[in-house]
């Protein structure tokens, strides 16, 4: 595409408004948006490349072979219906792109900082356009690696050079968000994907302070010793550091490449009413509290440009339901300009293991029409891509054959 005169790329891009819907303009521009009142709507699809969940299928395909199932992927989300691909190209501390900060992915070769040969964020963002997708970077912020392990690092990953910024929790690795050398150094690694390529958003996934496990300690003393005192409480710090991360991340997002967006996909519980009269009717965990993200304040304050709450849990769970849930985040998000999207756990449906709930083809278009009825919610986002493929009891199929048959524009 690089290789094309404007005046070639301009006409390809006026014929492409006919057929695709919208027309791209030289690279590094923002599109061109199209549909009725230019409202739109988010139909999205979440592509995983952590532990080669979703792409690649597995690691040390040839770079032709990645490419194709890359391909794959983004033409079986236009045949359902979508819009939207959220690509997982930071998985942990790592890069799907030829990155100066960090090392390649060690999911694409199944060795950490070995050149795969090709550019996958390079191609998922021009095919994708080229298909009439938005492209959305998908990075997890904070974990480092899924061992704990430092030396199974590349020697010149930044966090064996720094180890001190790092956490042991769980089985897993985490950079400490406590520490104002670690968010700067994460948000300008993360910023490298936005001033390379023309992403339509750069996204976050749920993973901030990880999620409790029981009987360990995520050990940030010295961080709150050296950075803590000022607050009454650790939580009230641990919080602070990432709302610091939020909102100067959407800061530096707008400022490096205006008209690209900044969203967060978090777990789909601020507070339950029982602990916060301003939470919603769940007993759930609580991310406030258990993983210190102040979701509802990041809407509130416009820090995002969308939140996409995961709301995987069937309409009537008794802990979490999502006929709930759904009209209480439209009750957030009401008035402040920050797009709401839900995040559906398309995984689930099918799953033997899942609540009979999940086994009616049918469940996850309930969805679909129960929040159509609060207008504050813009579109839904789908986990995962390997799903949109298998369908196993095609609940991806009703939901495009009930709500799909008119394409839609993401929401601009």
């Amino acid at each position: 595409m690089g290789r094309l005169s404007r005046r070639t790329f301009a006409l390809a891009a006026l014929s492409a408004l006919v057929t695709a819907g919208e027309a791209r303009a030289v690279p590094g521009s923002r599109p061109r948006r199209t549909g009725t009142g230019g409202v739109g709507e988010m139909r999205g699809v979440w592509l995983a490349t952590v532990v080669n969940r979703d792409w690649p299928s597995r690691t040390g395909l040839t770079a032709a072979q990645q490419r194709a199932e890359l391909l794959t992927h983004l033409d079986r989300a236009v045949a359902a219906g979508l819009n939207t691909v959220l690509f997982q190209v930071r998985p942990c501390a790592d890069a799907l792109w030829p990155s100066p900060y960090e090392p390649w992915s060690q999911y694409l070769t199944g060795t950490q900082g070995k050149d795969p040969g090709w550019d996958p964020l390079g191609t998922a963002v021009t095919e994708a356009h080229a298909r009439g997708l938005e492209l959305h970077a998908w990075c997890n912020p904070l974990r480092v690696a899924t061992h704990t392990d430092l030396t199974k690092l590349t020697a010149a990953h930044p966090a064996r050079r720094n180890p001190h910024w790092t956490v042991p929790y769980g089985g897993k690795l985490y950079y400490n968000p406590g520490l104002p050398e670690v968010r700067a150094f994460v948000q300008e690694a993360m910023l490298d994907a936005v001033t390379r390529y023309p992403v339509d958003a750069l996204h976050w996934d749920d993973y901030f302070y990880p999620y409790p496990v029981a009987g360990q300690v995520f050990d940030d003393d010295a961080a709150y010793d050296a950075h803590g005192g000022s607050f009454a409480t650790r939580a009230d710090w641990r919080r602070d550091n990432i709302n610091r991360l939020v909102r100067d991340m959407g800061a530096a997002v707008r400022r490096t490449r205006p008209g690209t967006e900044f969203g967060i996909s978090p777990f789909g519980v601020w507070r339950n009413a029982a602990t916060d009269p301003l939470g919603s009717d769940t007993r759930a965990m609580q991310s406030y509290d258990d993983i210190y993200a102040d979701t509802r304040r990041w809407v509130r304050e416009n820090w995002v440009d969308y939140l996409c709450p995961q709301l995987y849990w069937h309409i009537g769970n008794s802990a979490a339901d999502y006929a709930k849930l759904v009209p209480w985040w439209a009750q957030v998000a009401q008035g402040t300009g920050t797009k709401l999207y839900i995040g559906e756990a398309l995984y689930r449906a099918g799953d033997p293991a899942q609540a009979a709930a999940w086994q009616d083809p049918a469940e996850l278009s309930r969805h679909l029409t129960l929040a159509a009825r609060h207008p504050e919610v813009r579109g839904h986002v789908f986990f995962a891509a390997k799903e949109v493929g298998s369908d196993p009891v095609g609940a991806m199929r009703r939901v495009t054959a009930d709500h799909y048959g008119v394409a839609a524009v993401p929401p601009r």
